[in-house]
């Protein structure tokens, strides 16, 4: 029987809330045990250079908290002196290196792993020598899957945003580009993930390819959360992709 896909939810907009008007309210460590109550399999946590939403005592917190419960921490990162430190203090589970600009609102595209292969290959291999799985936030581009395997990266997680934005003959396009990436990236051996702009819809569509193993989703899960309730949209999510990878 295959690996049920593994459902990763990242917290982050929860704490762009609470630090809108700052205090402790509300709690993105608290969002971490609700999600995981509720199915999922991980939690994704994206420490910025400005800090704009998880701040390091949140990283302390989930740390601590996954590793009580057994579940795996995905750390996502931009690959700085700063942020290398910060994961090898807290070792945790999965580092997901992905590009950052601060002027940006969110990540905009994937990491350009083809043009900063000398940058990247050392601490890809400091980071595994110190028991943390590493993953790459890329484009569905074959040249920048057969970067990842240059750099010694053991997973790839495919930026789902242009085939998420895109409508009609764009999107069966995107979805194709996305397609032919994640069957090249498996056939080289990397565990292949996705994320970004996931919703009911796309997460079930990029479930049916059966060489994806994770999704990591978060955006989309605490706006839904407004409306109808973490445990509630998990839930939801969890039933679109299962049923989707049967």
């Amino acid at each position: 029987m295959a690996e049920r896909m593994r459902l990763g939810v990242n917290i982050d907009h929860v704490a762009t809330v609470r630090n809108a008007r700052g205090g402790q309210h509300p709690d993105p460590v608290r969002a971490a045990e609700q999600a995981l109550a509720a199915g999922a399999d991980g939690i994704t946590a994206h420490l910025r250079e400005d800090r704009r939403h998880i701040t390091d005592a949140d990283i302390e917190a989930l740390s601590a908290l996954c590793a009580t419960a057994g579940r795996p921490l995905n750390l996502e990162m931009a690959l700085t002196q700063e942020m290398f430190e910060i994961a090898m203090r807290h070792r945790p589970h999965a580092v997901c290196i992905v590009p950052e600009r601060r002027e940006e609102v969110t990540t905009e595209g994937g990491l350009n792993v083809r043009a900063n292969l000398s940058q990247l290959f050392f601490p890809v291999q400091q980071l595994k020598e110190a028991g943390i799985r590493v993953s790459l936030f890329i484009d569905p581009s074959k040249e920048q899957v057969m970067a990842a395997t240059g750099v010694g990266a053991q997973v790839v997680e495919f930026h789902t945003g242009r085939y998420c934005h895109a409508e009609g003959d764009r999107r069966r396009a995107a979805f194709e580009e996305l397609t032919a990436a994640v069957e090249m990236a498996d056939a080289v051996g990397l565990e292949v993930h996705a994320g970004h702009g996931l919703d009911y819809e796309t997460a079930a569509e990029v479930a049916t390819l059966p060489q994806v193993r994770e999704l990591n989703i978060g955006h989309f899960l605490i706006g839904e959360a407004i409306f109808i309730g973490l445990d509630a949209a998990i839930a939801r999510m969890r039933e679109a992709i299962d049923g989707a990878a049967r």
